[in-house]
């Protein structure tokens, strides 16, 4: 049973005994008007009972005007759906078309307009969305410990894409299908997504450190597919490959650290210092691959840059940090 199931019944049992306890007839529509307020973030959640709540009052308004100038008939429901429903989506508040509904039905269902029963409604809006507002600043699941697991896993899959990097730069010949880069790909994107339900679930101060990681490698993965595109270039064995390959096989345990080292920037800076004192190619071939070896390099520079300048840190407790202390390669 998901948790979400259990907040909406505990809002719903709630929102019923309380509408009960103050008379208001008809309490179980206090329970319809919690199960529509209960979301999955607090964030979200006080959008949404804002939105319900003052498009309830939008609805209440014009069907009130409806009902006093027409009557209480059934085509007038339908006449308030057909003018109503698009008079509330262009205030902006379209979340809140079935709470409208509900209140402005009880309305027709007592066939009395008076202060008493406006006010009865207005009191039963804020029972139920208040009932599913105060389970939700109440209870968030915490998933600190998911993200941290997604994390690891995006880590292992760079990991294991610069020792297959280093693998072909070794032995041109060298077949890899490629298959972490999309569970990297995937895992990205399922971090993206709970580290911004994670933010929404801090109402006043959202921690932006997770969804800047996951954005941070998204970011890098976009350089690591055009360091394939230049791997694949590499058609041929050279030492200036084995020796690339050597920085691979140090990014590919830097990425695992739990800040950034620099350990590889060092090696690189260090080996096109080594290229430039070189002799030029003497063929075209050799021309050729080499150009993509420092094509390589180049985009390795920028892939490292990126994590310098996001710098995320490690865990939740560093994420309380300041940003600019500490990274991951």
């Amino acid at each position: 049973m998901g948790f979400r199931v259990i907040k909406t019944a505990a809002a719903t049992l709630l929102s019923i005994l309380l509408a009960a306890a103050v008379g208001i007839p008809n309490a179980q529509s206090a329970g319809l008007l919690a199960i529509l307020g209960v979301e999955t973030t607090r964030k979200r959640s006080l959008r949404t009972i804002t939105a319900r709540f003052l498009a309830s009052l939008v609805g209440l308004f014009f069907g009130c005007i409806l009902f006093f100038a027409l009557g209480f008939h059934y085509w007038v429901l339908g006449l308030y759906v057909l003018i109503g429903f698009p008079m509330i989506v262009k205030s902006g508040y379209k979340e809140g078309i079935v709470t409208s509904s509900v209140i402005v039905f009880r309305v027709f269902g007592q066939a009395e307009l008076s202060v008493h029963v406006l006010l009865q409604q207005i009191e039963l809006l804020l029972i139920g969305l208040g009932s599913a507002g105060l389970v939700n600043l109440i209870y968030m699941p915490q998933t600190g410990g998911v993200i941290a697991a997604i994390r690891k896993e995006v880590d292992g899959y760079f990991s294991v894409i610069f020792t297959q990097m280093a693998l072909t730069l070794r032995d041109p010949g060298y077949l890899w299908d490629g298959k972490e880069l999309i569970g990297a790909n995937q895992a990205v994107q399922r971090g993206l997504t709970a580290a911004s339900r994670e933010m929404e679930n801090h109402v006043i101060h959202p921690d932006e450190a997770w969804n800047v990681y996951f954005y941070m490698r998204k970011e890098q993965l976009e350089s690591i597919q055009n360091m394939m595109q230049l791997l694949s270039q590499v058609y041929r064995q050279l030492p200036h490959g084995d020796m690339v390959a050597d920085l691979f096989d140090q990014l590919s345990n830097d990425v695992l650290a739990e800040e950034y080292t620099g350990r590889t920037e060092r090696l690189l800076d260090g080996l096109e210092q080594e290229f430039q004192r070189m002799e030029l190619p003497e063929t075209r071939e050799e021309f050729e691959v080499r150009s993509a070896i420092l094509q390589l390099c180049r985009e390795l520079s920028l892939y490292l840059n990126i994590a310098k300048r996001y710098k995320m840190p490690v865990d939740s407790k560093l994420a309380t940090r300041s940003l600019t202390t500490k990274g991951n390669s």
